[in-house]
């Protein structure tokens, strides 16, 4: 449904994207998912028209995105009139694209419905929650019935509950037919809601695919836990030199390599005195998977 191939866009010396490619298949939920910095809002804003590439295409349909009145957009920061009411807000954007009358009234009326906020549709936007301000500019997006939904970072600053109904209300649009592009840096949300994902940083897709498809990047199939005391310790010491292994916060964390049998693992834990109770075994996270790509440097 959407292409985007060789995309490039600069911001003087820096390279925000870096030739991105890129398909989003036709009811897709899609994640992208990136560390501050990574080139997220920029390919947002380049699907969204905001902005120009320098080099490279974005086709929806196969035809380049002239009109975009087939997206939708949900930018980062929260694009309301602070002074209007929910309802007039939503009528403004509305006619923005075209609805009159009755037509707009009902979906207007219906979109309030959806986020919950029917019995605030009069009071001024200011006086909302930071999650009904989310909520309501999430509607706003979608009351010209768009094919494609661009979500950039949509729960920034939102309590749980907000969150939540947020996640609802797209997981519902998703099944109902919507194609959405989700922009997050949390791994939770991208794991809940995405059918595939791509890792982006530096301006580049580093890794795509399902959550399956994305764990075998990996060099490791486990990880296994087990506390930091002094009776670990000689295990520890054992354990340094067969696979990955990382302290925090009181606790090992054994990565060991492909192949590698477990039956070794607790044999020589075994040999060692130390009971099978000690030790916890985990699938491989997403978050693993994101911090082995991305690096653990901190991002301002």
């Amino acid at each position: 449904m959407l292409s985007l191939q060789a995309v490039t866009k600069r911001y003087g010396a820096l390279t925000a994207l870096d030739g991105v490619s890129l398909d989003i298949a036709r009811g897709e939920f899609f994640g992208l998912l990136g560390p501050n910095g990574a080139g997220k809002s920029t390919l947002m804003s380049l699907v969204a028209g905001l902005r120009s590439p320098e080099a490279g295409t974005i086709t929806l349909d196969g035809r380049p995105l002239a009109d975009r009145t087939a997206l939708g957009f949900v930018p980062q920061s929260i694009a309301l009139y602070e002074d209007l009411s929910a309802e007039q807000n939503l009528s403004l954007f509305g006619s923005l694209y075209g609805l009159r009358g009755r037509e707009l009234q009902a979906r207007v009326t219906a979109a309030l419905e959806s986020v919950q906020l029917a019995d605030r549709r009069r009071d001024p936007v200011k006086t909302f929650s930071g999650g009904m301000q989310r909520r309501l500019n999430l509607v706003a997006a979608l009351l010209h019935e768009p094919k494609l939904l661009l979500c950039d970072e949509p729960t920034v600053g939102v309590d749980p509950q907000s969150r939540n109904a947020i996640f609802d209300f797209l997981e519902a649009r998703a099944r109902a037919g919507l194609t959405i592009i989700y922009s997050t840096h949390y791994m939770e949300e991208a794991t809940r809601l995405c059918s595939r994902i791509g890792i982006i940083d530096h301006g580049r897709i580093l890794a795509l695919g399902n959550l399956d498809e994305l764990l075998t990047r990996l060099p490791f199939e486990d990880e296994i836990t087990f506390p930091a005391t002094p009776a670990t310790a000689p295990f520890a010491a054992q354990l340094a030199g067969q696979g990955a292994l990382t302290t925090e916060e009181g606790t090992h964390c054994f990565r060991p390599p492909a192949g590698y049998k477990l039956s070794a693992f607790f044999a020589q834990a075994e040999s060692l005195d130390l009971p099978p109770r000690l030790f916890t075994s985990h699938r491989p996270t997403l978050e693993a998977l994101f911090l082995h790509l991305t690096g653990r440097t901190l991002r301002e």
